[in-house]
């Protein structure tokens, strides 16, 4: 998923190339869970940013068995880290990062010159139509972690980021693992294409299709945690999923507007951020 990028950014570590860039960012308050167990905000410092590259490193490498070209770093690192915000959740007790997304703005995205997914998918249809679009990714929780307050602070953060700067439409890829072979992967676009989830005008389509024909499928296919939680609070499924070698992946693209947001949700997000 390689691709010449428009200028240089850094590979082994985030330091130089970071720091300037967290001068400029957009910002938004942190916030404490109700339990007080948790605080959410974004990453103000490089170590900051290698906390949440450690935790998405351990993450992945353990439940998707992902290579990593800076393995010997215990750091999951790619060229879009230092134009990304990095959303992190610090446990108040132990001060360990234990969730983070990273965010894309399209500012950024157009300075590199195409989103993540665009390594992955044709894309046309969809950046046409919503040409503002955030991009979220690397999302991850740490195992002991995986707590309602968790995820919730998360999106919390992630819904304040956008009210307070003016964007409405959020798309990243969620994952399916492949270690079955594939199966739950295609069952699941069964499911999502019968239901009518995906809305064909803006349809992306992979650029490593799986062999959907070939597979096998599983009765009891569950969507896992992460697509779930995406379809409870409104997003739709943006085409058939792309195989991703290096974390041998099924990847879905989902889009979410916030004015198409599960009206519960809104609700939620609103009050606690008001």
């Amino acid at each position: 998923m390689t691709q010449a990028l428009a200028e240089p950014v850094f590979f082994e570590s985030p330091v130089s190339t970071t720091a300037a860039l967290l001068r400029t960012r957009p910002t938004v308050r942190h916030q404490q869970s109700e339990d007080r167990l948790y605080h959410v905000g974004l990453a103000e410092s490089p170590e900051e940013i290698q906390e949440a590259q450690r935790l998405r490193f351990q993450v992945f490498q353990a439940e998707y068995g992902a290579r990593f070209a800076s393995d010997r770093l215990g750091l999951d690192i790619d060229e879009f880290d230092s134009y990304c915000q990095h959303l992190i959740v610090r446990c108040t007790e132990t001060s360990e990062v234990v969730g983070t997304y990273r965010i894309l703005t399209p500012e950024n995205a157009a300075r590199i010159g195409r989103y993540y997914c665009e390594g992955e998918f044709f894309m046309t249809r969809l950046t046409r139509q919503t040409p503002r679009l955030v991009e979220l990714g690397r999302s991850c929780v740490h195992p002991a972690h995986r707590t309602g307050s968790v995820i919730m602070l998360l999106w919390g953060g992630i819904f304040r980021f956008m009210r307070e700067h003016g964007y409405s439409h959020l798309i990243g890829c969620a994952s399916v693992s492949m270690r079955d072979g594939g199966g739950v992967a295609a069952s699941l676009w069964d499911q999502f294409s019968a239901s009518k989830m995906v809305d064909p005008t803006l349809e992306c389509f992979p650029k490593t299709p799986l062999s959907l024909e070939r597979i096998a499928r599983v009765s009891d296919a569950e969507a896992p945690a992460l697509i779930r939680a995406y379809l409870r609070v409104g997003a739709r499924i943006c085409g058939e999923p792309n195989w991703d070698p290096d974390f041998n992946t099924a990847d879905f693209v989902m889009l979410l507007g916030l004015d198409s947001m599960n009206p519960r949700y809104l609700r939620h997000f609103s009050d606690g951020n008001s």
